[in-house]
């Protein structure tokens, strides 16, 4: 089977990067784009917990985790990935199994690499993972964290 398109979603853990090798390794022997993708939460669905929230503080809020998310997304990529040459990054906004979905469709992707858990954050990847698995119509590999 060809592979041409790898996905590889992180919530920037470091149990999200322990698949960064299994990335890495395939990219390399065949020759395949990589699309990196971060997802933020949505927060215009929860309860205010400190104060009322109207729209615009929300988008502060989102466009300030974007801008955070591509300075990390670009220190993984100039650090572990030798400067990315075919890998592509995303930044979306809503449900992280529902976007890593999209962007399979969206993309045309061939291969899901992704950690089977995260660490620390809004979500965790278990339940993600385990979404992502059941509903993917591309094969998913899950790496298993410690």
């Amino acid at each position: 089977m060809e592979r041409k398109k790898i996905l590889w979603p992180t919530d920037l853990s470091k149990n999200a990067r322990r698949a960064l090798p299994y990335v890495s390794s395939l990219a390399e022997k065949y020759a395949t784009e990589v699309h990196v993708l971060y997802v933020i939460e949505e927060l215009g669905h929860h309860e205010p917990w400190y104060g009322e929230f109207d729209q615009s503080h929300i988008t502060k809020i989102h466009e300030w985790e974007s801008e955070k998310a591509k300075e990390r997304l670009d220190q993984i990529c100039k650090k572990n990935l030798e400067g990315c040459p075919l890998y592509k990054r995303h930044i979306a906004i809503g449900d992280p199994a529902q976007e890593i979905l999209k962007l399979i469709d969206k993309e045309k992707v061939d291969m899901v690499v992704m950690a089977s858990r995260g660490e620390k954050g809004l979500f965790q990847f278990g339940s993600v993972a385990e979404k992502v698995v059941k509903n993917s119509p591309v094969p998913v590999v899950t790496i298993p964290c410690v």
